[in-house]
């Protein structure tokens, strides 16, 4: 397995493009992922009760098990907009279809933005009109990002059955991220060929341990997915369930929704560094994961993070509220390499080299419990001042 350079279209058969249409000021808005073949397709989808009309449509749409392309747009969300709202959903995709020479029910319509404005559905057909199939799928993914400061994708190529397999996956998302799945939009493109059975249930799966383990600021969206598609012409047949291929395809698959959700979460809004909290020794790998996500969610740690504090205290109270089975007496924290608290008592160590470790872009907790052999991991970010700024003067 190796990390190659490329884009959301590196895998065979699929192409991507991206363009200003005018619901930004001046960045790249609008854009789409187009497969030549009709795709088995996998996603998940926020969990928010409030869903933006692009939500219902592909959710519609996914009942095929198949797709062949995704519609996709910044700069409004599409959400809390009513029956035009689902009218105006319904209209990006047989404007795309239309423009591909395909059936509007091959094709997803994922939007973020500002959520309760109606889609200026001139700008956006218009638009469409204008994508290209040859076009730059570096372009789609920036047309995707709102908040965020940089791309976040990946590209990852593997020897499965022979042949040569490439997974993409590109993302955006910066704030209200808590996933709980989804909270924030994710697209992942391979030539595999798999069942969308298959497909489905390993996305589910891998979702739980990777996008469901970052978190922001708390907040869960109304707009965002997860959406895969698998074209399968890079093999002559099928992955088959336990077997060596599936192994590998999953470890493929686990890699590419990892790094996605690190860069998310390393790109949260105003962050500085990626938080990185470990725990193991837990009654179970739920509760593991349960108390590495109520570290990184902790606005008391967070903040202590971005003020280079090793307030270690805020950590071991982030593991007492998590709702998990805990030991304080059997317990050892370690931060940024360096433990700081072990079995209930705390351990002296060099203030001066712990805030320069801590003013690295990446900061590691580990938690070791005695409770059992449960592990997780968790993501999430510093809180900062510009947190507060972006999201004061986030037009409404």
């Amino acid at each position: 397995m190796e990390v190659i350079a490329g884009t959301i279209a590196s895998p065979k058969g699929f192409y991507a493009d991206g363009i200003h249409c005018g619901l930004k000021k001046t960045k790249v808005d609008l854009g789409w992922i187009v497969s030549e073949v009709p795709a088995n397709a996998a996603a998940v989808f926020t969990t928010n009760q409030v869903q933006a009309a692009p939500i219902q449509v592909t959710k519609e749409k996914m009942a095929s098990g198949q797709l062949q392309g995704v519609i996709v747009n910044a700069g409004n969300a599409n959400a809390c907009t009513g029956a035009q709202g689902y009218e105006d959903a319904q209209h990006m995709a047989i404007a795309a279809a239309d423009t591909l020479g395909l059936a509007p029910d091959q094709i997803a319509v994922a939007s973020t933005g500002i959520i309760g404005r109606q889609m200026p559905m001139a700008k956006v057909t218009t638009g469409i009109s204008q994508l290209k199939k040859a076009g730059d799928p570096q372009a789609f993914q920036k047309a995707i990002l709102t908040t965020d400061l940089t791309e976040k994708s990946i590209v990852i190529q593997s020897q499965i059955g022979g042949q040569t397999v490439t997974m993409a996956g590109c993302a955006k998302g910066s704030g209200m991220i808590h996933p709980n799945m989804a909270t924030m939009l994710a697209f992942v493109t391979t030539d595999a060929a798999i069942s969308t059975e298959l497909l489905q249930k390993l996305l589910r799966e891998l979702t739980e341990v990777t996008f469901n383990q970052i978190t922001v600021d708390g907040d869960t969206s109304t707009n965002d997915m997860v959406l895969v598609f698998a074209n399968g012409l890079a093999q002559p047949s099928e992955i088959q369930e336990n077997t060596a291929d599936y192994d590998l395809f999953k470890k493929m698959f686990h890699a590419v929704l990892t790094a996605l959700a690190k860069e998310i979460a390393q790109d949260g809004e105003g962050a500085t560094k990626l938080i990185e909290a470990n725990t193991i020794g837990a009654v179970t790998d739920e509760a593991a994961r349960m108390i590495s996500k109520t570290i990184v969610g902790s606005p008391l740690v967070k903040t202590a993070l971005f003020g280079k504090d090793p307030n270690w205290g805020r950590i071991l109270c982030a593991v007492g509220y998590s709702g998990q089975p805990i030991d304080p007496n059997a317990l050892t924290i370690s931060l940024a390499g360096t433990v700081v608290f072990q079995s209930g008592k705390p351990v002296d160590f060099d203030e001066d080299m712990m805030q320069e470790a801590l003013a690295q872009p990446k900061v590691e907790i580990q938690v070791a419990l005695a409770e059992g052999s449960g592990q997780g991991m968790a993501w999430g970010c510093d809180l900062t001042y510009d947190y507060v700024k972006i999201n004061a003067l986030y037009h409404t």
